[in-house]
């Protein structure tokens, strides 16, 4: 059966969102192109993109709720329905998966009682396999609203997430402060992040994936030789050629493991 008209916005509200999304329109020259970060603002609204959000894009965009609703169910990063206060997302991809990921999904849907793309009863946690976090240096990694908490295990994987429903303060490994889906939301439609601090902080990729920048820049890091485990004796790398990743020095850096509170203990470009 048909669905009839999505209901509108309160007036309050839309008049709020409004305001904020012709901010966004003027950003662009063809208003068309505002479309996604417009998303991204309703997103931040109802926690997910509903049908009053899509016609709320619509009308402002002038375009057709088709043409809306063929992007919004394009992108993964637009929910479809609620979801929980954390968006937390295992990388199920090969190296992942098979450094653990798959053991620490399976572990996490049985800890939290829920299924791909479910949300647990209090609101707190989505859980989702992503194909790909682009972290493999520090696989198996696992993302909390996009923020990075690398290196991780089954048992830190559920101290994570038992943290986030407890409401706990959690860090990521690298990068902002962690906050709410629906503030990601706001930020990542382009509004700045008004925490103290946020901006300022940083993270970035490990020393296994800086080594093509390296090359390209005509470093030439000296010759490493890794034996498979178990075989042959300890090598020792050379200066310069660090490869601080999960593959061969794994380091515990879960942010809710009490014992190992620090992250990586590389710095980028170190």
């Amino acid at each position: 059966m048909p669905q009839l008209p999505a209901p509108d916005y309160p007036a309050d509200v839309r008049a709020r969102l409004e305001a904020d999304g012709k901010e966004i329109v003027a950003r662009y020259p063809d208003s068309r192109s505002a479309l996604l970060p417009l998303l991204h603002l309703v997103q931040a609204e109802e926690g997910y993109v509903s049908r009053t959000g899509m016609a709320f894009c619509a009308d402002l965009l002038e375009l057709t709720t088709a043409e809306v609703t063929a992007v919004a169910t394009f992108y993964s990063m637009y929910r479809r329905k609620p979801s929980g206060d954390y968006q937390v997302g295992v990388c199920t991809n090969t190296l992942c998966a098979v450094m653990g990921g798959d053991a620490i999904f399976d572990e996490l849907k049985r800890h939290l009682g829920v299924g791909n793309n479910e949300t647990t009863d209090d609101g707190k946690v989505t859980l989702e396999h992503i194909e790909c976090n682009a972290a493999c240096d520090f696989a198996p990694v696992v993302m909390v609203n996009w923020e990075f908490f690398d290196n991780q295990t089954p048992e830190s994987a559920k101290r994570l997430v038992d943290d986030l429903r407890a409401g706990r303060e959690v860090a990521p490994t690298r990068g902002a402060p962690l906050c709410t889906y629906q503030e990601t939301a706001r930020i990542l439609a382009g509004f700045p992040d008004q925490r103290p601090g946020a901006v300022a902080a940083t993270g970035g990729a490990g020393p296994a994936s800086l080594a093509g920048l390296r090359l390209a820049k005509g470093e030439t890091p000296g010759a490493r030789v890794v034996h498979p485990r178990g075989e042959g004796p300890k090598d020792q790398p050379q200066p310069g050629s660090e490869h601080l990743s999960s593959h061969d020095a794994p380091q515990q850096t879960s942010a809710s493991d009490p014992a190992h509170p620090a992250g990586p203990a590389a710095e980028e470009g170190e």
